[in-house]
Parts: C-alpha cells; structure tokens; sequence
C-alpha cells in the first residue's frame, strides 16, 4: 500500500467531512426518517438520510427536541426479554454465535442509530452538541438518562485518546479558535484579547489544546502553563498586568493553573490525564532543567462545606464566609486548616473526596501539596473558596503508585505538613 497516498485520502475525506453543510429539508418527520435509516442498507443513500435528519434536528425547538429524545429513549431502548433470553442461550451453549447474539440482544438500538447518524459529513460535533441539549433535560427529564448513557459509550470509543491531537495555542494561531479559549476558559476569565496574549505570548507561558480530527476546530480541552521560579501561591500574581516575564531558562517549576473543557456534550469524557501527561512531556523536551510539575487549583466545594460547618454553629467557619477577604492572619491559617481538612478528610457518598477538583488530580496520581489563603481575590474565587487555593504536585517517580493507591484504597497522597495542618482543622 503506498502509505503517503493512503494519508492523503484519509486527510482528503476529513476535509470534505468537514466542510460539507448540513441540510435536511424533506419535511418528512423525523420518527420516519429514523426508522428509515435503520432499515436501509445502501451507504450513499444512508448518509444523505443521516444528514436529512441531522439538518432537521438543528432546526428543532425545544419542545421538538424534547420529543426526539423521548422517542430515542422509549422507541429505540433494549428489550429486556430478548437479553434474558439470549443470556440463558449463552449460558447453555458458550460458543461465538451464541455471545453475538447476546451482545446484539443487549445493545440499545439508539447505538446503531447514532453510529449510522455519524456517517453524514460534519455528523459527529453534531451528534455532541446534541448530547449537550440532551443533558441540560436530564435534570426535569430523568428518564432521558439511558438514551445519554448511549451516547457517552459511543463517545468513549470516538474520542479516544489514539484520535486525539496535541496543538500549542500562541498568538499567531487563527483568531478564530484564540476567541473560543476566550470563550471557554472556565477557571479565570480572560476579559479581553490582550488578557489573552499575555496567557500565550508571553516566552514564560504556554497553552496547549487537544482536538480531534472530525472536530479540527473545536479544541475539547485546553491547559494554561506558567514558568516559574519556586511554587506559586497567588493567582493574582501568576496573571499580574505588571508582571515582568520570567527567562525560561531560569524557570524549575511549570504551574498549570487553568485546564477548561470545552464541549458540554463530552462531559464525562476524561481528557485531563492524558492532556497532562502529554504536557508535560513536552514541556520535559523543551526545558529538561524543569525540575517541578504543579498546579494552582480552585476548590470549588470549600464555601458549601464551610456553610455546613457553620450552620451546624463553627463560628470561625461563618466568620470566614462573611469576610472571605479578610487579610487576618490567624483567620488565613484557620482557613488554610480548614481547606486542609476538606480536601484530606472529607468524602462524598461513595467515599471519594468531596471536591470534583482533588477528585481529578487525585485519580491522576497528584498529592496535596500545600494549600494558601488569599490566593484568588476574584468574586468567583472569594465566593467559591473564601480565597483559597491548592498546589497540587505532580512527581513523577510517584505518579503511579499515587494512582494505584487511591484507586484501589481511596488513599489521598500528600505530605506531612499538610496532614499536620489538616488536624488542625478538625476541631
């Protein structure tokens, strides 16, 4: 096979895939359209059908949508008599045949549908965008969920890390995809395009976005990157206006204090470990004498546990809350200790930790490695957190066992001093 030609065509098709409009102007109803694809056989006509329909959809209002979902979730569910039964077959008789029929039998039809609705160019950002509506209806809508759950196994296998691409995001990269960082920075807010240029071009900072081959410019998830010199306890002053930039080559700590998802619809799809991962690899190959690997993390569950506190008569706790801000220095160390507590102690139903956010650095193999008061004196920072923010430390010969740790034990890594301080805050 001539591997440059075979490229040349997959990249082809990726184009067209990607410029290729979405219509769907028939006035069939859209039930029939669906079934009809299901039935049909003939690939050209099935993606003329996938992109009829998908035209449809985007032009749909609420009230549509919410019907269209109703009917994947009711019309198009498993028959749970058809998976007992295959299931009894396979346990009688375990051959090949026999465990194909189960696994058809326990596939929910929406999975085919959806796969061959992603036949149509341009089909797959929107099959995510219409996850994203479909999960801002599960809230009134619970019964939806199995029709999500369908859409998140098929992303899995979609998004997959082997399809992902690494890009660094700078100054001189298209305008258009430097406003949607500004738009989907989720941690600090970028309020303008010069904020912006001074998170990407400054030579001690770096961005680095993941996007995916059917999606090029849509990124999923991007990270911020400081190089600094000793670990950073102020966010304020990692994104100071007057801040003069750092010589790389002087830099030992890369701080990465912002990682925003992008895309509503691939919630509950984990790019974070990887993008890390792949990051700091990078960042490895171009300054080997980087010798530390940190974040500075919001903790965005601190204020609601700290009114649980309160409420239950902690009047250090209300006292923080009603003066977040406050630069009292034995108020800033009861709140360090506090925060400390939270993190290292404090766990949600299924004995995880509370905070989403020690969740995830957490499970990637990170350990708590010191926690400051008045580190975001933003209002979503003050509110959120009194302030507070958390260094999570990355050590790279520890990465995994961390990791094995707290997924087999719960274990939350971290050092002596953090869980001296965390004792402090359990009274």
């Amino acid at each position: 096979m001539n591997r440059t030609g075979y490229l040349g065509d997959l990249l082809g098709q990726l184009v067209e895939r990607r410029f290729a409009p979405l219509r769907g102007s028939s006035g069939k109803p859209v039930a029939d359209m669906c079934a009809t694809l299901m039935a049909g056989a003939g690939e050209v006509s099935s993606m003329r059908l996938a992109r009829e329909i998908l035209g449809a959809y985007a032009r749909m209002d609420d009230a549509a949508k919410r019907d269209f979902f109703r009917h994947l979730a009711q019309d198009y569910d498993l028959h749970p008599e058809a998976v007992i039964q295959a299931a009894l077959t396979y346990a009688d008789n375990r051959d090949a045949q026999q465990l194909r029929m189960l696994l058809q039998a326990a596939e929910p039809r929406r999975q085919e549908l959806l796969r061959r609705l992603n036949h149509a160019p341009g089909a797959t950002v929107e099959l995510v965008r219409m996850r994203r509506d479909l999960r801002a209806l599960l809230r009134d809508m619970p019964e939806l969920a199995r029709a999500d759950l369908d859409f998140a196994h098929l992303f899995q296998s979609w998004f997959n890390r082997g399809f992902l691409v690494l890009r660094q995001i700078t100054w001189e990269s298209p305008a258009s995809l430097l406003e949607k960082i500004i738009e989907y920075e989720a941690v600090h807010a970028i309020g303008d395009w010069e904020a912006l240029r001074a998170r990407v071009d400054p030579k001690d900072r770096r961005c680095f976005a993941f996007f995916h081959p059917a999606m090029p410019d849509e990124p999923l998830i991007f990270v911020e990157v400081a190089l600094v010199k000793g670990v950073p306890g102020s966010v304020q002053g990692l994104l100071a206006d007057a801040r003069v930039p750092l010589d790389p080559a002087q830099a030992d700590t890369a701080t990465f204090y912002s990682i925003s998802n992008c895309q509503k619809g691939l919630q509950g799809i984990s790019f974070g470990n990887s993008l890390i991962k792949q990051v700091v690899a990078l960042l490895q190959q171009e300054l080997p004498h980087l010798r530390q690997f940190v974040t500075l993390s919001p903790i965005p569950g601190l204020s609601g546990w700290l009114r649980e506190r309160a409420e239950s008569g902690d009047d250090s706790a209300q006292m923080l809350l009603d003066a977040p801000d406050t630069p009292d220095d034995a108020a800033q160390q009861r709140l360090r200790r506090l925060a400390a507590h939270y993190l290292l102690d404090i766990k949600d139903s299924r004995a995880r930790p509370r905070d989403p956010v020690a969740r995830f650095h957490l499970d990637n193999g990170a350990l708590v490695h010191e926690i400051h008061a008045r580190a975001d004196l933003s209002e979503r920072g003050l509110k959120q957190s009194c302030g507070a923010m958390v260094n999570y430390l990355y050590d790279l010969d520890q990465v995994e066992t961390n990791h094995e740790n707290y997924a087999a034990q719960g274990k939350v890594a971290t050092n002596r001093a953090m869980r001296q301080l965390a004792r402090g805050g359990q009274d």
